[in-house]
């Protein structure tokens, strides 16, 4: 029974036409005392450095580490994971049997699938897809699918990751004003005219729930007075960053030549704070338990959209994306890879340190990070990190390669029953992954 001093889990603060959410504070009575177990899928297209050789001198450059086991070591490519080795696994070997023959760039409409695409394009349901309808009932939202071009693009070269029970493709979202918008809404609808015009003079949302935040806080404890100056904090900061990213995410969305990016956008302070903003965004999302199903693809295949440009305004390389995957410079590759694997790095880092009342978001959370394909679009052997869920049972902390017998659906099966869903096969699936990274 609900006490007299507990607020209501959906409780939100109030200002200038607008609702803000709130995170779980100790004052709210628990919805249920089942842990949440989440679910997050993070992309990367044109495949990553994995030379097609057995020279020392070139493989220092692949993106999988040397050896394999506990005692792995991290190639440049990686390196800046090694600070979360007690929470990620390094795959190796995985890929969809169906894809194998396909162009490299095909494959990224069936990463999350194993949909059969070798003739007439008839994709299948993606991972996330099948989890979301699972999870969607117990969140605000079944899921969130996001890119950084929005919408489904064309079959072959898709803007999503997500594709419905009937194989047909869920439009991304890319503009964080707009993803913003979804924390602050009860109903998720569009802002009041009084809160456009507050943000239009610069108002933030935290400015405008100021008195709202401070008579909440005269009812909680200390503790809580923390967590909540911690969430505003956050909101603020993020908030701060997105108003910087406005006129990159604003951008409107057509057949670009990246040589002729927007001019009024600085893309130097463009590229990395757009994904860094999105994960910002992620992790909160699943704070505040919006919902337990995230898709995002960084970038597009085929050097389509705003993700060729990340090499030379991320990374400093003076080439586009899609060149630098046909490049035969396995240094230069790898400095990209690097830059990745920093904001993959971020986003783990962000899910360690925010938690709600069950811990952090990492050890109640799966993350798969990875490509369809490898050097030079080949669809096999697809680079893959498996982080978090450490709460379900997950044990990592090795790299692991397996055979190409293994499909790569499997590793959704045993993802899916770690995160207590009933799914014996998904796709062409053969069992659960032969591994102890699952107990």
């Amino acid at each position: 029974m609900k006490k007299s001093w507990q607020l209501d889990r959906r409780t939100f603060l109030f200002g200038a036409g607008i609702t803000c959410a709130l995170p779980y504070l100790d004052a709210m009575e628990k919805k249920n005392s089942k842990t949440p177990k989440r679910l997050a899928f993070l992309y990367f297209a044109n495949g990553a450095c994995v030379p097609n050789t057995k020279d020392p001198e070139a493989l220092k450059w692949s993106w999988f580490p040397k050896k394999e086991g506990r005692d792995y070591v991290h190639n440049f490519g990686t390196e800046p994971l090694n600070e979360f080795r007690g929470d990620i696994s390094i795959l190796g070997g995985l890929s969809h049997p169906m894809s194998r023959e396909l162009l490299g760039h095909i494959t990224g409409d069936t990463w999350l699938t194993a949909g059969d695409l070798r003739g007439a394009y008839k994709n299948s349901i993606s991972i996330d897809q099948y989890a979301a309808a699972k999870f969607g009932r117990d969140t605000r939202y079944p899921y969130f699918s996001f890119s950084a071009d929005g919408g489904v693009g064309y079959p072959t070269r898709t803007c999503t990751l997500s594709y419905n029970n009937l194989g047909i493709a869920v439009p991304s979202e890319h503009n964080h004003r707009k993803i913003f918008e979804r924390y602050f809404s009860p109903n998720g609808g569009a802002s009041s005219a009084t809160r456009k015009k507050k943000i239009k003079e610069g108002q933030k949302i935290v400015d405008m729930v100021l008195q709202s935040s401070k008579d909440l806080k005269r009812r909680l404890g200390s503790k809580d007075q923390q967590k909540m100056d911690q969430y505003l904090d956050t909101l603020n900061s993020v908030e701060k960053q997105l108003q910087k990213n406005e006129a990159w995410l604003g951008t409107p969305l057509k057949k670009v030549d990246m040589s002729k990016v927007n001019v009024e956008v600085d893309p130097k302070e463009g590229c990395e704070n757009y994904i860094r903003t999105m994960m910002d965004l992620m992790a909160i999302g699943f704070q505040m338990d919006l919902t337990r199903v995230m898709a995002f693809q960084i970038y597009r295949e085929d050097g389509m959209g705003v993700g060729d440009a990340y090499p030379k305004y991320g990374a400093g390389i003076n080439k586009g994306h899609h060149g630098l995957s046909h490049s035969k410079d396995d240094k230069l590759w790898a400095t990209f890879d690097n830059w990745m694997s920093k904001n993959f790095a971020y986003f783990l880092k962000q899910m360690k340190t925010k938690s709600d009342e069950y811990g952090n978001l990492l050890d109640n959370t799966q993350i798969l990070y990875g490509s369809s394909q490898a050097h030079t679009h080949n669809a096999r052997n697809c680079p893959l990190v498996l982080a978090g869920g450490k709460n379900m049972g997950l044990k990592h902390g090795t790299y692991e390669r397996f055979s190409d017998k293994i499909p790569m659906s499997n590793l959704f099966v045993s993802m899916a029953q770690a995160a207590g869903l009933r799914c014996e096969k998904f796709s062409d699936s053969t069992g659960k992954l032969p591994t102890k990274i699952f107990s």
